[in-house]
């Protein structure tokens, strides 16, 4: 059942994103396989209670004929107002800053840099939630921190899992060498 759904909402999420019109096409607006991996990797620890409202409010935004990544990258780029005020943005990009954070102290070569881009990223993709939406999400990361989890790794690990990795840390060793290698 999750599975299906979340292959519903990057179905969604697809069709809006290879349609954003650019100044410049983006070759990632050609790369579907890649898009929906890392679609899949972020939707991978979200439970029903917040893949439900978010596949509603992708079906409700496509039949608006309105495009939520075109919205996101607009926001990214600064080419549009904020489109929500929510507090709840605030409370979840601290969460995540923080366990991405915590990823880039004990994977430094595998997560490295300060977080600027994913700050950005993640802001103005949650300001494009619909508030039922932000709410699940929001308190999904509340039971994760209260639960001691982080859903960044989580996420992570669910990728390189999928890219043939044991786990993070087989990935941060494989960079490891290959930096080591290089460096002789």
């Amino acid at each position: 059942m999750t599975a299906n759904l979340i292959d519903h909402i990057i179905d969604l999420e697809w069709t809006m994103f290879h349609s954003v019109k650019a100044s410049e096409p983006a070759a990632c607006q050609e790369a579907e396989g890649t898009f929906r991996t890392m679609r899949r990797m972020s939707h991978s620890v979200l439970p029903p209670q917040v893949l439900e409202p978010m596949a509603a409010q992708l079906e409700a935004a496509t039949a608006q004929g309105r495009n939520l990544m075109t919205e996101k990258y607009a926001r990214m780029a600064n080419q549009i107002p904020p489109l929500s005020d929510s507090p709840l943005i605030a409370e979840v990009v601290a969460a995540e800053e923080a366990w991405m954070l915590a990823l880039n102290r004990r994977y430094p070569l595998t997560f490295p840099g300060k977080g600027d881009a994913f700050r950005t990223y993640l802001e103005a993709d949650l300001e494009t939630y619909a508030p039922a939406t932000l709410e699940a999400y929001a308190a999904c990361v509340r039971e994760a921190l209260a639960a001691g989890r982080n859903l960044v790794e989580e996420r992570f690990a669910n990728l390189f899992r999928r890219m043939g990795y044991a786990d993070i840390e087989a990935r941060e060793a494989q960079t490891r060498l290959q930096a080591f290698k290089c460096c002789q």
